[in-house]
């Protein structure tokens, strides 16, 4: 069963930066890929970046290209996410999610993936 726990959430001043961290556990993820998502309240769910566990081919939300680094340490099974120059409208709980080997179009999709953590809130003040 893999367990996947995030942390590193707090509050933080826009322009501000945060690293989120996600601990992986309990399978193999060398045919994997491994994201994050966020919700904010009212809002659905929504991707943010993603990272194939092999190879470490990245992808982000248009929003957050040039400001959020996604990353993994496959010998700790742990993922990053770097989040530089944060802005208010970033505020949402952060979801460390893994999914089977996906194509590109599914890479976005909260549905495509299988297992997920139990959120870190990140909330940026203006």
């Amino acid at each position: 069963q893999v367990q996947l726990v995030e942390s590193g959430g707090g509050v933080v001043q826009a322009g501000g930066s945060l690293r989120l961290s996600c601990a992986a556990s309990g399978g193999a993820f060398s045919s994997r890929y491994m994201a994050w998502f966020r919700q904010a309240p009212g809002k659905e769910r929504e991707f943010v970046a993603a990272i194939r566990w092999s190879g470490g081919h990245t992808y982000y939300q248009d929003s957050v290209k040039g400001r959020f680094t996604i990353a993994r340490d496959n010998a700790k099974n742990t993922m990053s996410l770097q989040m530089n120059d944060l802005k208010p409208e970033d505020t949402a709980v952060y979801y460390c999610a893994n999914g089977p080997r996906l194509i590109q179009s599914q890479i976005g999709v909260p549905t495509s993936y299988d297992y997920w953590g139990q959120g870190t809130q990140v909330t940026v003040s203006s």
